[in-house]
């Protein structure tokens, strides 16, 4: 079988995740789980903090001309955040405490936003 080749945009997609991933773990962040997937969406980290399950997205820029990584989350895409959260809580009998963040990365700056999707 011949080896997956990933596309220039999924190979950046990926070394940005890479750098997430780090920064959160020098916070103290654990990983559960990179690039989970189910029908109804995706979540980039799975992490651990304390007792509590973080999904994060990561979101780059270039620039923050058009509002920045963070501006670029939309309705839809919390939408399937939430749907792909649900999916992943299943595998457990009672539902852990859980937030949502974003890693939001604007040409080299890297900033984390913590519980930034509330019911």
């Amino acid at each position: 079988m011949w080896p997956l080749r990933l596309s220039l945009r999924q190979a950046q997609g990926r070394s940005w995740e890479q750098a997430a991933l780090l920064h959160l773990k020098r916070q103290g962040l654990v990983l559960a789980e990179e690039n989970f997937r189910c029908k109804g969406g995706e979540i980039d980290l799975v992490m651990r903090d304390g007792d509590t399950f973080v999904f994060v997205e990561v979101r780059q820029r270039a620039d923050t001309e058009h509002g920045g990584a963070a501006a670029s989350i939309t309705p839809p895409k919390i939408r399937r955040l939430v749907r792909a959260a649900q999916c992943y809580l299943l595998r457990f009998s009672t539902t852990p405490p859980c937030r949502f963040d974003v890693v939001a990365i604007d040409g080299s700056h890297i900033e984390w936003l913590q519980d930034v999707i509330t019911s």
